[in-house]
């Protein structure tokens, strides 16, 4: 769609209403298309992306500029920052999408009747789905192209902060999609940042909108959750435990916690809870939190760990339930597997959570008693990413227990429906 040089004297409802209009009428050809004329569509992205990198990184540059002027803090700049090489991998993560299999048409299950009904659960696209984000100017491809390799429409509606970044973006998948013969309507960003703008789609735009996803901070998905009328798929917070068993290798606990994290701060899968088996505690606390505290990391910790490591910092009440996103663990002894579970069930937000044992006992009980949407063993919590579970990128992490659970890729973006075939049966009075 055209993108609007001013918001004055704007009817952001009427707007949003034509777009969400567009966007239903766009699902159909989009839930027809071939495989082939999808994959085509994102070759097309990755190669105009390839193409406008200049123009994009531009238009981050007045953004970032913007931002700073504002005064926002870093960490947020650096979520918002592209450069070459981010700009490379937003490409090539169409081209990824493009090598996956197609979910659409995919037979689940199919079995026969008594009577010869033969019956099939096939996915389908789920229509048209709303995704509302904030600062990551990547969302604004992967959405789109994970939404369109699933047969959806896409409404984006992106952050405000990085509007220019989405917009530049937004041409690349705009063209791409007409190059291959389907409309470009089949995706949509919200070309203002009204805020009225994200009330009108959390309202379903009068059934045009089948689900909202949003990825972003507490106060956004808050207010989504608050304000749908649709069905959402998303997570409010991103509280990670690890737990290091008694029976764990130090090693390999000490570079996991540290990975778990440091290696990115700001993400939903950083650990923000170190739990440790008070049998091991004279053990594991000290060379844990001194690893921490060396990579950088403050360490806020309960008494009974102070004690062993006096350069820990007091830990109140709330940092137990606390999305840091910065470098700042809470630290905590434990009465073994059973204690690290009860501590998870009351301050965990069913996200991610590892267990660190060389005890197969202690880990099966963790991974089928904590009911978390990623649950680990032996591994850092950094990876409660789509891609690095091989389903490409991912829209966000879904915490809840219908329907989408975990990394939104594909498969979690379709339905299905039942496919019935008969011989002339009828059902008796």
């Amino acid at each position: 769609m055209a993108l609007a040089d001013s918001e004055t004297a704007m009817d952001v409802a009427s707007l949003m209403q034509d777009i969400g209009d567009r966007a239903r009428e766009a699902s159909r050809a989009i839930a027809l298309a071939s495989t082939d004329t999808k994959n085509a569509a994102l070759q097309q992205i990755a190669a105009n992306i390839r193409a406008r990198t200049a123009d994009i990184l531009a238009a981050n540059a007045r953004d970032l500029e913007g931002m700073k002027q504002r005064g926002v803090t870093g960490s947020y700049q650096e979520r918002a920052t592209l450069n070459a090489a981010r700009v490379e991998a937003i490409a090539g993560a169409c081209e990824d999408i493009a090598k996956l299999t197609d979910p659409v048409g995919d037979e689940i299950a199919r079995w026969q009747r008594p009577n010869g009904l033969d019956i099939a659960r096939v996915r389908t696209p789920l229509g048209v789905i709303g995704i509302i984000y904030e600062s990551r100017p990547n969302v604004t491809v992967d959405a789109a192209a994970l939404a369109m390799k699933a047969g959806n429409a896409a409404i984006l509606r992106g952050g405000s902060d990085t509007i220019a970044t989405n917009q530049a973006l937004y041409v690349a998948i705009a063209e791409g999609l007409e190059a291959v013969g389907l409309p470009a309507d089949a995706v949509q960003l919200v070309p203002v940042t009204d805020r009225a703008a994200v009330g009108a789609l959390l309202t379903g735009l009068n059934g045009t909108v089948d689900v909202i996803v949003p990825r972003g901070g507490k106060s956004l998905v808050g207010r989504v959750q608050d304000e749908a009328r649709v069905p959402v798929f998303s997570h409010l917070e991103g509280i990670c435990h690890i737990y290091v068993d008694g029976a764990a290798d130090l090693t390999m606990a000490r570079d996991i916690v540290v990975n778990a994290k440091m290696r990115r701060t700001s993400i939903c899968g950083a650990a923000e809870t170190l739990l440790i088996d008070r049998a091991k505690a004279d053990t594991f606390a000290a060379p844990l939190v001194t690893a921490l505290q060396e990579a950088g990391c403050e360490v806020r910790a309960d008494e009974a760990v102070r004690a062993l490591v006096p350069s820990a910092k007091p830990a109140t009440g709330d940092d137990w339930g606390t999305e840091f996103l910065d470098a700042i663990i809470a630290v905590k002894l434990v009465d073994g597997v059973q204690g690290a579970l009860d501590h998870i069930a009351r301050y965990g937000s069913s996200h991610t959570e590892s267990i660190i044992t060389d005890d197969a006992a202690v880990a099966a009980q963790f991974l089928n008693q904590c009911d978390s949407a990623i649950v680990m063993h032996n591994a850092s919590t950094q990876f409660a990413d789509g891609g690095e579970f091989g389903m490409g990128a991912e829209i966000g992490i879904a915490t809840g227990r219908m329907h989408a659970r975990g990394p939104v890729g594909l498969e979690q973006l379709t339905s299905f429906h039942y496919v019935v075939r008969g011989t002339g049966q009828t059902r008796p009075a």
